[in-house]
C-alpha cells in the first residue's frame, strides 16, 4: 500500500507586511491545518485499501468458493473410491476424513434460527449485522471516477475538519454514506452525495486558541499512529498478501485463479472415473 507522508508540513511562510514574523498561534494554526489535511490523505489510503482488501475476499469467496467446494467433494469421492475398492482400514480411515470435512455440521441451522448454517453465515445475516448489501460488489478495486470523487469528498467532509460536535456528527453520517457508495464502487451515488455536500450548510472555519491547538496536535498524532497501526494489520493479512501477486490488477487475479481450479476440477474428476472403472 503506497500512502502519503502524514508527517510533511508546508515550507515556512515569508514574514508578514512590514518585515514582521507571523504571531506564534499564527504559525500554530497553520501546522494545524498541514497536519490535519495530511492525516486525511493518511486515512484515505488507509480505507482504500481496507475496501480493496474486504472486496477482494468477498470476490474471493464467491467466485472460488463453489470451486473450492467441488475440489473437496472430489478429494472425498476419490477417498471413497479407493477405500471402496483396496479395503485397506488406512484407505477406509481416510475416506471417512475426507468425508467429514465436507459434511455440514447437523442441527446448527435449526440452533442459530436461520443465521447460518455449517457453511457459516448466509450472506443476509452478514448484510444485516454490517449494514451492507446482500450482492457482492463488481469488482476487487473501485473505479478511477469512483476513486476521484471519494478523495474529494473525504477531503471536504472529513469529521476531523469539525469545529464543534453537531458538526462532526453530521460530518461522520455524511462520510459513513460516503464510505458505502465507495465499496460498492457507485459513482452516480457518489455524484448524488457531492451535490448533497454542496448544496448543505458551509461552516466557517473558527480561531483557536493556542492551548486548544497543541491538543488538536496531540490528538491528530494519536489517530495517525492508530492508522499505522491498522495499517499494518491489513498489510499482514492473508487476503493482502494474495493482492501483492497482482497489485495493478487484483480482478484479473481472481479470474487466474479460478482457471487453475477448474483445471483441478477436471483431473480429479477424470481420476474418480478411472477409480469407478472395473
Amino acid at each position: 500500500m503506497t500512502t502519503p507522508e502524514a508527517d510533511r508540513t508546508p515550507p515556512e511562510p515569508a514574514e508578514g507586511a512590514g518585515g514582521a514574523a507571523p504571531r506564534p498561534e499564527e504559525r500554530l494554526e497553520r501546522a494545524v491545518m498541514a497536519a490535519e489535511k495530511a492525516l486525511i490523505e493518511y486515512e484515505i489510503a488507509v480505507e482504500t485499501f481496507r475496501v480493496e482488501i474486504e472486496n477482494f475476499s468477498r470476490l474471493h469467496e464467491q467466485r472460488l468458493g463453489p470451486l473450492y467446494a467441488r475440489l473437496e467433494e472430489l478429494d472425498a469421492l476419490i477417498a471413497e473410491a479407493r477405500a471402496a475398492r483396496t479395503g485397506d482400514p488406512e484407505d477406509v480411515r481416510l475416506a471417512q476424513e475426507a468425508r467429514a470435512r465436507v459434511t455440514p455440521i447437523p442441527g446448527v441451522e435449526e440452533l442459530l434460527h436461520g443465521w447460518m448454517d455449517g457453511q457459516g453465515l448466509f450472506p443476509e445475516s452478514v448484510a444485516m449485522l454490517t449494514d451492507q448489501s446482500v450482492q457482492p460488489p463488481p469488482r476487487v478495486r473501485p473505479g478511477e471516477e469512483a476513486r476521484r470523487l471519494y478523495r474529494e469528498l473525504v477531503r471536504k467532509a472529513h469529521p476531523d475538519l469539525a469545529q464543534d460536535e453537531g458538526e462532526r456528527k453530521r460530518r461522520d453520517e455524511f462520510i459513513s454514506r460516503v464510505n458505502a457508495a465507495y465499496a460498492r464502487g457507485d459513482e452516480k451515488r457518489l455524484l448524488a452525495l457531492q451535490e448533497e455536500w454542496a448544496a448543505g450548510p458551509v461552516v466557517k472555519r473558527r480561531a483557536t486558541p493556542a492551548d486548544e491547538l497543541y491538543d488538536r496536535l496531540e490528538w491528530l498524532a494519536a489517530r495517525k499512529e492508530m492508522l499505522t497501526e491498522l495499517a499494518a494489520k491489513l498489510e499482514e493479512s492473508a487476503i493482502a498478501s494474495m493482492l501483492r501477486l497482482a497489485p495493478d490488477d487484483p480482478d484479473g487475479l481472481l479470474e487466474d485463479i479460478a482457471r487453475q481450479l477448474t483445471g483441478d476440477i477436471t483431473e480429479r474428476e477424470a481420476r474418480l472415473m478411472e477409480l469407478h472403472q472395473p
